[in-house]
């Protein structure tokens, strides 16, 4: 099948479901509901992961791979956000348990990177967002032991994208930042919030292109340039930064002084991916250059949708103008949903823009579904 005929027959999909809704407002609320709790059911009846590897080889694998984090994450997330969650909650703890509340060790790949990898600590925030509900100090233990020993041990390497100490690839602004941000806020210590704001900025300083107002992926695409000759932008990587921001500002205070810079840079750069979005309501994996990926992307959809409907929430983001950008993202969202409640057209884990299909799903695009649920059937209230 072409290119422009299967991306043609997914977007009369959204265009007929779109039709049976106002295109100005969001569906009511038990149908976000059913929508989020059938795609729930379908990835707990087929959650599965390596259960044994090789030592140091749980990055991508394992109970505790950040992979299986977003999608914690995000089920923890939904579960805070609807009544009667307990369904939720119990899979979680036993999840939880079955991970001992740890966090991975350092992982062959990059073998001098030790403690320091931001992707592990995504983990982090599955295990302090039960925390807050159960107040059962195995969860915190690791979380804070991992955070405590980076802060006390700063290390010199340059930032670049082979020094993974550094958070030196945009899709760590998601991993890592807002554990720290969550950490200050249970322990009421700013330690944790200087250490963050000072690493969020030294990234952002380093990728953040203040032309475009988008996020380069790391400093090996700098030069490079898509077919069409324009930079090269990672829809689900900037979602990740998105993601990361909406995160972070739901931990800080209002009267924080760290609060403007994170208020600022997301009114800067949430319009402008809101601006990229597909006529259809999702946003392609290279987000400047539709035409050479032309397919439906989830996982970075699900991710922007997350930022502008807490935008909207919060009141960063004008809702008269950014209401229908939601409604055809959130349309959009829930016509990648087979009937049976399996998520398709996710990206698998890579670097950069790749192909996709109906029929490719994972569990960090289901993750960040999650997410957007939850903010959205906030908004239906």
């Amino acid at each position: 099948m072409s290119r422009l005929l299967y991306l043609g027959l997914f977007c009369l999909g959204v265009t007929c479901s779109a039709g049976a809704n106002n295109p100005d407002h969001l569906p009511d609320r038990s149908s976000v509901k059913m929508q989020v709790q059938k795609v729930i059911d379908w990835q707990i009846n087929h959650f599965q992961y390596l259960d044994k590897g090789t030592p140091g080889q749980l990055h991508d694998y394992g109970i505790n791979a950040w992979t299986n984090a977003v999608l914690f994450t995000g089920m923890a997330k939904w579960a805070k956000t609807v009544d009667h969650p307990d369904t939720c909650y119990r899979w979680l703890y036993e999840t939880g348990e079955k991970s001992g509340w740890a966090i991975a060790e350092n992982f062959s790949g990059y073998p001098s990177v030790g403690n320091y990898h931001a992707d592990e600590l995504c983990m982090g925030q599955f295990y302090l967002r039960m925390y807050a509900r159960y107040k059962e100090e195995k969860m915190l233990h690791a979380t804070k032991e991992r955070l405590d020993w980076i802060i006390r041990h700063p290390h010199g390497m340059d930032i670049h994208t082979k020094s993974k100490k550094w958070w030196s690839w945009c899709d760590a602004l998601f991993m890592a930042p807002p554990a720290l941000a969550h950490m200050a806020e249970i322990t009421g210590d700013q330690t944790y919030l200087h250490f963050m704001d000072e690493e969020f900025k030294r990234t952002y300083n380093y990728l953040y292109d203040r032309e475009d107002k988008l996020f380069f992926r790391d400093n090996s695409y700098f030069e490079k340039r898509e077919r069409n000759g324009q930079k090269i932008y990672w829809g689900r990587g900037n979602g990740w930064v998105a993601a990361g921001l909406v995160h972070i500002l739901k931990y800080l205070p209002a009267g924080s002084p760290y609060r403007p810079f994170y208020e600022n840079l997301f009114r800067e750069f949430i319009p402008v991916l809101a601006s990229l979005q597909h006529a259809s309501g999702f946003w392609h994996a290279s987000l400047l250059d539709p035409e050479s990926y032309p397919a439906p992307e989830i996982s970075a959809t699900a991710l922007i949708a997350y930022s502008i409907a807490y935008g909207i929430n919060s009141g960063l983001l004008d809702k008269e103008h950014y209401l229908s950008r939601l409604v055809r993202a959130w349309t959009a969202l829930t016509n990648a949903i087979h009937e049976n409640g399996k998520i398709g057209w996710i990206q698998p884990i890579g670097a950069d823009p790749a192909k996709v299909t109906a029929d490719m799903t994972a569990v960090y695009g289901v993750g960040a579904f999650l997410m957007a649920g939850s903010e959205i059937y906030q908004l239906t209230k």
